[in-house]
């Protein structure tokens, strides 16, 4: 079942998508070659529980830790670690707060240090992909314009969509409904209406879109160990088209 929320509910939803918001800023500042994943769990969680909210993915489904830190080529859902960062990493970040009743959801690619030219390409196409898509996401419009869109412009940058891993709808729950494919031919699916709110979010590959999961059960990378990046906003469809609730101050 697909929730429509009412202005005040969205009102609600900008308080934890304003808390993933600062974490997300705040890193690109905390990053750099020489800190491990698990400084970066903890300095998101740090941000997260002065704000009086919870991080969403901690103890999720068993999750171990509050932020996904997913290194290279590892596509989603890295778990925090002694790894330390190098020079020339790209690194993606994914974060939920809860907070009010709702969750808010986001993920940046960050560069660590000076990256490869193909590095930077990649990070930003994913982050193109992504406003190119929700450009579709307008009251009448089909679900999957916002996947065609998404796979569209990744394509013609010679880039690969991942087909294993989805968007979806986001409130009350962490997941909720629709799922939202980063693929897929143009007026299908659901029709989009006011009051949906969605966490849109590109994963893109250098190479093959085939991913594999490792034996930890969360940790899923690239099947060619190609790099990989992930932009990801929550994005409320209104009668005005889509406003990003996770990019602004608390």
């Amino acid at each position: 079942m697909v929730f429509l929320k009412s202005q005040k509910e969205i009102e609600l939803m900008r308080i934890p998508c304003g808390i993933v918001w600062e974490v997300l800023d705040k890193l690109s500042s905390f990053i750099k070659p020489g800190i491990s994943t698990k400084d970066i769990d903890k300095f998101a969680e740090n941000i997260i529980n002065s704000r009086s909210a919870f991080p969403s993915f901690k103890g999720y489904h068993g999750y171990p830790a509050s932020v996904c830190a997913s290194v290279n080529e590892v596509v989603v859902h890295g778990i925090p670690s002694e790894r330390t960062l190098k020079e020339g990493d790209i690194i993606t970040v994914d974060v939920g707060a809860f907070k009010e009743g709702f969750h808010g959801d986001a993920a940046r690619t960050y560069p660590v240090g000076q990256i490869s030219e193909e590095a930077a390409r990649l990070i930003r196409v994913t982050e193109e992909s992504f406003f190119n898509g929700i450009e579709n996401a307008r009251v009448g419009n089909r679900l999957s314009d916002i996947s065609s869109a998404v796979q569209q412009t990744v394509e013609k940058n010679g880039f690969a969509v991942v087909r294993d891993f989805f968007g979806h709808g986001i409130g009350r729950s962490m997941h909720e409904e629709p799922t939202i494919p980063n693929f897929g031919r143009p007026g299908r699916g659901l029709r989009l209406k006011e009051g949906m709110v969605i966490a849109v979010e590109p994963m893109v590959t250098a190479g093959s879109y085939e991913t594999k999961t490792l034996s930890d059960g969360w940790t899923a990378v690239t099947a060619d160990s190609s790099l990989a990046a992930h932009y990801e906003n929550t994005v409320a469809i209104t009668g005005k088209g889509p406003e990003i609730l996770t990019i602004g101050s608390v």
